[in-house]
């Protein structure tokens, strides 16, 4: 994720399905109607991030921090979210 090094936040519909993000920190990004489907998300820092509409089904987001994440309407179908933070994260309706 060079990109976001680089200053990039905006990752909308961003193809990233079966992806090795552990430990990734995308604090604060736009990552809404991304597909993010069996992902490895463990201990990312999405602090923060728009994942409104996201593809999460079966993703690992063990240990993930998701305070005050956008999740409306994200698919986290079978995903793992044992030891995730949402704190304060921002949901409607979870598929």
């Amino acid at each position: 994720m060079e990109s976001y090094a680089a200053g990039k936040r905006n990752f909308s519909k961003a193809e990233l399905g079966n992806a090795d993000l552990q430990g990734i920190n995308l604090k604060g990004s736009d990552l809404s109607y991304a597909d993010l489907s069996e992902a490895n998300l463990s201990s990312a820092n999405l602090r923060g991030t728009d994942l409104s509409n996201a593809f999460l089904s079966q993703a690992n987001l063990k240990d993930a921090d998701l305070r005050g994440a956008l999740l409306m309407s994200a698919n986290l179908r079978q995903a793992d979210l044992k030891g995730a933070n949402l704190e304060k994260a921002d949901c409607d309706y979870l598929r």
